[in-house]
């Protein structure tokens, strides 16, 4: 029986699906999270208690363990938990990603200076000084408008805002700075978690690319077109759609400008989930993170291999697979068309209630409807928000149909949301 290692936060929506992929392929998967390490077991799954900002201790819970009874291989949901996957492989010499290629893929300087010096299209870029005064960078003869504005290393377009004018780019920086203050964004404990860069605004639609890294060779799973135009003043990705309305020439131009942002930044063996954009002149790529698509987001992904009559699998069966060291070879993602809205949090406040779900899923194509949010919790929308009010999933013949369901069934929901009462210390 093979034995998997995952490395996990404990809130990460795709442990389910892993250990119910573990299950059905008779896999010994053992997972590594962020866990209270002072209670025996507390959740009663048998996993490793670790700290992502603590590697070094950590690094001797899971050597240890493996000198119990060794792992086959090595997996990392999340961004955070990428560093120490990689630092694991390597201890256990186990096929992985190297620390440093991970590092400079977690930041999007690091990535910009990888992507740049590696010939690929790339946006002027610079670095805002720690102590710099917004007002006075904003002037700054080498900016030109408009630009975007980020912090180097949160993801899911948080903290992401465009400035057409030093007036906006000041307040972005401003605004960044006091998301970045945050306790619960410090307790992050990012490399590079102060740091915020402004680089060119990129034209074009945006795409993302889910892959997986076989000795250094991207293999596409599938291309997921982002229908809803990002142009600003916020990022917001709301709908994946796949397949994307793209030629063949389109296609092979983004996989061929992954693989060499791949190559850039040394990444080399797992899964991978690339952004980029795509114009008339060039395919620019944004960021590429060694890990799989976030949330629940996976769900859209199904895989067969051979005639229609196959199971079909998860995407999160498909990398255990390729973890133990399994051929992919014949594994290609499903005909249907499928699309996920990432549900979206219209304003600040308190979730009450959420009415029309029965009706959201009796839309047409529709599969599923997740609302994650909790009743009571406060919600707030991007740029400081780190989550979404739930997921709509949608499975059709054509691209257009599987996008249409998952916006009419948007309609069919309705948020209660009470304004948040704020409490000032005195």
């Amino acid at each position: 029986m093979s034995r998997i290692l995952l490395f996990s936060t404990t809130t990460g929506y795709q442990l389910r699906s892993f250990n119910d992929a573990a299950a059905r392929l008779g896999i010994d998967l053992v997972f590594a999270t962020d866990r209270c390490h002072t209670l025996d077991d507390p959740w009663q799954d048998a996993a490793l208690p670790v700290r992502f900002h603590e590697e070094d201790d950590s690094l001797d819970v899971i050597v240890s363990a493996a000198r119990e009874r060794p792992f086959d291989g090595v997996l990392a949901v999340g961004d955070r938990p990428a560093m120490l996957a990689a630092r694991a492989a390597q201890a256990l010499k186990l096929p992985g990603n190297s620390p440093e290629a991970v590092l400079a893929a977690s930041s999007k300087l690091g990535s910009r200076e990888r992507f740049a010096a590696a010939g690929l299209t790339t946006p002027w870029f610079l670095a805002v000084p720690e102590h710099a005064r917004a007002h006075a960078f904003a002037q700054d003869a080498r900016l030109r408008y408009p630009c975007v504005v980020k912090p180097t290393s949160l993801s899911g377009s948080r903290g992401v805002i465009r400035a057409d004018g030093p007036a906006q780019c000041a307040a972005a920086i401003d605004r960044i700075r006091a998301l970045l203050a945050r306790p619960a964004v410090r307790a992050l404990r990012h490399p590079g978690g102060q740091q915020i860069i402004v680089e060119g605004f990129i034209e074009g639609r945006e795409y993302a690319v889910e892959g997986v890294l076989s000795g250094g060779s991207v293999r596409s799973l599938a291309i997921f077109d982002k229908p809803d135009p990002l142009d600003g003043p916020f990022f917001e990705e709301t709908i994946y759609v796949t397949p994307p309305p793209l030629s063949e020439a389109e296609r092979q131009a983004i996989g061929a400008t992954v693989q060499q942002a791949v190559e850039a930044l040394g990444l080399h063996h797992g899964a991978v989930h690339a952004e980029c954009r795509v114009n008339a002149r060039d395919v620019v790529m944004l960021e590429i993170a060694p890990r799989p698509i976030g949330g629940l987001c996976s769900r859209v992904l199904r895989f067969a291999h051979g005639g229609p009559s196959d199971d079909r699998i998860s995407l999160e069966e498909l990398l255990l697979r390729h973890s133990r060291g399994e051929d992919l070879c014949g594994w290609e993602r499903e005909r249907d068309a499928a699309a996920v809205m990432m549900i979206p949090i219209p304003r600040r406040g308190l979730l009450k209630d959420v009415a029309g779900e029965q009706s959201a899923r009796a839309v047409r194509y529709v599969e599923d409807v997740r609302i994650t949010a909790k009743r009571d919790q406060v919600l707030e929308p991007l740029p400081e928000a780190g989550s979404y009010l739930g997921f709509i999933f949608a499975r059709a013949p054509l691209a257009r149909e599987a996008e249409e369901a998952v916006r009419q069934a948007h309609r069919c929901l309705a948020f209660a949301i009470e304004p948040a009462i704020a409490v000032t210390r005195v």
